[in-house]
């Protein structure tokens, strides 16, 4: 049974008259009448009386209409949710992004697809780097949005922004009144972290290496999984810290951090998914919106 065959069997009932069925559907009346025949032969029931020159339903296919009226109802209402994702107006966005990129940078451009788009529903999980990146693999992100490089043969992976990074420490730290501040410097002081597995703690073991520093050498105070905690810590003079400029710019504006002058490479915010999974409408477009855009 198709819907094909469904579809001349609701016009031939409704038209009580195989000729004007097929004229009204655009078919010849072989095919209109054959398409009944294949439905009566395959259940061995009959749907219509032949009287004379016109043709009636029978119980059976009284019955059988209301049900193929009700399944071609159905098909008509899951072509229009076709129509609309394709149309982006409805829908759900799923996606992942690392701290950074979540708290700071991901935020305005999904205001800007909600407005665009307000039939979209849209959902954030935020997590570290290792975390984001696993979600998308799952499928449980649609997409996902991370500060920290990532080697995953299943996973898509291209730029989408880049993001300063700069070293800060509190206001009464012994180093906020330097002018000058050299990689020989950062071994000797105390030092707040993120955890292993974020993006901002990869970057700065790179910085060390580069430098020649083995990153196991500082003397760490705390390690804190979010840059809000690192932030904070700083603040009351636990250490000093390397951070997205997105996080500290209010606080240094408000003269609670102290940027010191060592020039840090940048890194890139980087959008992923998953090779293999469909791209929808939506995930398209918001990719094309963030690459566009870049940064805010």
């Amino acid at each position: 049974m198709t819907l094909e065959q469904l579809r001349i069997f609701v016009a031939v009932a409704e038209r009580e008259h195989v000729t004007r069925a097929a004229r009204d559907l655009h078919l010849t009346q072989s095919a209109t009448s054959a398409a009944v025949a294949a439905l009566e032969a395959r259940h061995a029931t009959r749907l219509f009386n032949r009287v004379g020159r016109r043709i009636e339903l029978t119980e059976a296919g009284r019955l059988f209409l209301d049900e193929a009226r009700a399944v071609l109802a159905r098909a008509a209402s899951a072509e229009a949710v076709l129509a609309d994702l394709a149309g982006l107006k409805r829908g759900t966005l799923n996606l992942a992004a690392s701290q950074t990129v979540a708290n700071y940078w991901l935020p305005p451009f999904m205001h800007r697809f909600q407005t665009r788009y307000p039939g979209i529903a849209m959902r954030l999980t935020i997590g570290n780097t290792e975390q984001v990146a696993a979600s998308v693999r799952e499928g449980l992100a649609d997409l996902g949005f991370v500060e920290g490089e990532i080697d995953d043969p299943a996973l898509s992976i291209t730029p989408a922004a880049t993001d300063e990074m700069v070293l800060v420490v509190g206001a009464g730290h012994p180093w906020a009144t330097r002018n000058s501040l050299t990689p020989a410097n950062l071994p000797h002081t105390r030092w707040v972290l993120r955890e292993p597995g974020s993006g901002t703690r990869a970057m700065l073991e790179e910085v060390l290496e580069s430098f020649g520093i083995d990153p196991a050498a500082l003397d760490v105070a705390l390690e804190l999984s979010s840059n809000e905690a690192v932030r904070t810590a700083v603040i009351a003079g636990a250490g000093a810290a390397v951070m997205s400029r997105f996080v500290t710019a209010a606080a240094v504006a408000a003269g609670r951090l102290v940027q010191m002058p060592l020039s840090l490479p940048k890194r890139r915010f980087l959008a992923i998914r998953h090779k293999e999974r469909h791209l929808t409408h939506a995930q398209r477009e918001f990719l094309a919106m963030v690459e566009t855009s870049g940064n805010i």
